[in-house]
């Protein structure tokens, strides 16, 4: 037994060995000195494993930031010593950014990629400082979604997400960088894969909605369809955050972005932010989904002020039966005219409707309408959150923008609760059965979060009145109308 362990040693020492002495064998790739366009890469490696040699023009330089792979094992061994500086707690100490974040990389194509300078809070903080104030901010997130049960589907991958991003030199978010030295690439971290196989392409967003359709009951909408123009109202926040934006300084696709907060829909926000202003797709997703979850807390003073007591404890009659034959072809009318009318919102209206139409056709298609709003829906969220998360670095979030944002998506969100109330009231002006104004409130799609608080409400003023029915109208509504006027927005800034 001992002889055989002996021999296994010797073997692995061998191998070892002769992985060292072909990476030291690599000869240096060229780059070009202005670091534009692409570089080709001219050494080849035989099937030997030797590597040829590479020609390199006179007008090239070529540099290296890693180190040249150690000769042998000694060398090796007095490495150890410097362990101490890839530790995440020289991490935190660091003052400056990553390099390829300021200097720029070369990715694996041999196109470069300009670096920018990385200010966190505007030089106030350094780097590795940024890095421990961001994990604490993402630790209070995972806090409100266990603890506090707010939106913890999403906030707790997204606050997870983020504690990766800003582990030091995790290198979890990285992109794949070629060094020009030995012209190998190293690969990517995995949040940077996800976020280009699902947010870059606008996938997970489209995804959730199919979910987000199959869980979804149109009938209360289809029974009572005046209270889609409460949807429509609630709108009115996501232009009074645009427009508030511009003022502040942002730009018309930033603004865009930020405005969408008010539709209070969070694979929305994301979808639109990732083709506008993925720089500020890491704020605006959590302004989005935190006021999602504040829901509860900030809607019933807002509902309270505009809706005067005896309007509250207006009863509003029982929905009609809504048949299946209706229910099967709403959907499919919705897509038709969304398509008629405004092709840019088609990717997200007809994920919805698909979902939707696999839930009302019945046992024939159960399966499909179970997969949507369980496993794929699950599975997507886990990524999308995850993705998001990524976007909690220090250079992106810890920014006066920031502040901004989070200040623009409360107005926003406000604004969307007051206006669905108030144009409840006016529309009582003209109806003879009165629509009870608490249900204008739902008309931010915060679905059925939003609906519920709604009843509640009303239920204060009068244990009988149950309005949870009647909110889902404009509850479902206002998820169309948010969808609608991303696609507005997309095809005016794109």
């Amino acid at each position: 037994m001992k002889k055989r362990v002996m021999m296994c040693a010797a073997a692995c020492l061998l191998a070892l060995g002769q992985l060292f002495a072909t990476a030291a064998e690599a000869p240096a790739a060229p780059a070009h000195a202005d670091g534009t366009g692409k570089v080709e890469i001219t050494p080849k490696r035989r099937g030997d494993g030797v590597w040829l040699p590479a020609t390199i023009p006179a007008d090239v330089q070529v540099t290296s930031t890693k180190k040249p792979p150690a000769k042998d094992w000694k060398e090796m061994l007095g490495r150890v010593k410097e362990l101490s500086k890839d530790t995440g707690i020289s991490g935190f100490m660091r003052k400056t950014a990553p390099a390829h974040l300021t200097e720029g990389y070369y990715d694996w194509n041999g196109n470069f990629h300009s670096g920018h300078e990385v200010k966190v809070l505007g030089g106030i903080l350094p780097y590795g400082v940024g890095q421990a104030v961001m994990i604490l901010v993402c630790l209070v997130l995972i806090y409100l979604a266990v603890v506090k049960g707010f939106e913890p589907l999403l906030l707790l991958p997204i606050g997870f997400g983020g504690l990766l991003a800003n582990m030091p030199l995790a290198g979890v978010t990285n992109p794949p960088m070629m060094d020009m030295a030995t012209g190998l690439t190293e690969p990517g971290g995995f949040l940077y894969y996800f976020f280009s196989f699902g947010i870059d392409t606008g996938l997970f967003p489209i995804m959730i909605f199919m979910g987000v359709g199959a869980m979804t009951d149109f009938g209360p909408l289809i029974a009572n369809p005046k209270t889609a123009l409460l949807g429509a109202a609630a709108q009115f926040g996501i232009f009074f955050a645009l427009f508030g934006a511009l003022l502040l300084g942002f730009d018309v696709k930033g603004a865009s972005s930020i405005g969408i907060i008010g539709g209070a829909d969070g694979p929305t926000a994301i979808w639109l932010t990732s083709k506008l202003a993925p720089d500020l797709l890491g704020a605006i997703a959590v302004a989005a989904y935190s006021y999602m979850a504040l829901v509860p807390i900030i809607q019933p003073p807002i509902m309270k002020a505009l809706v005067p007591a005896h309007l509250r404890t207006v009863k509003m009659k029982q929905l009609r039966q809504v048949s299946k034959m209706e229910k099967v072809c709403f959907p499919l009318l919705v897509l038709l005219l969304c398509g008629l009318l405004l092709p840019s919102a088609v990717p997200l209206v007809g994920a919805l409707m698909l979902g939707n139409l696999c839930r009302e056709v019945g046992p024939s298609v159960a399966r499909l309408a179970d997969t949507m709003s369980g496993p794929l829906c699950n599975i997507v969220t886990i990524m999308l959150g995850l993705s998001v998360g990524s976007k909690l670095a220090c250079e992106k979030f810890l920014t006066i923008d920031t502040l901004k944002i989070l200040l623009l998506g409360l107005c926003a969100f406000s604004v969307g609760t007051g206006a669905g109330c108030l144009m409840a009231r006016f529309m009582n002006l003209f109806l003879k059965e009165k629509i009870n104004p608490l249900i204008g409130s739902a008309g931010v799609s915060a679905v059925p979060m939003a609906a519920r608080v709604s009843n509640k409400v009303g239920l204060e003023c009068d244990p009988t009145n149950f309005l949870l029915m009647h909110a889902m109208g404009p509850n479902v509504s206002g998820v169309i109308g948010s969808a609608v006027v991303a696609g507005v927005l997309y095809t005016l800034c794109k």
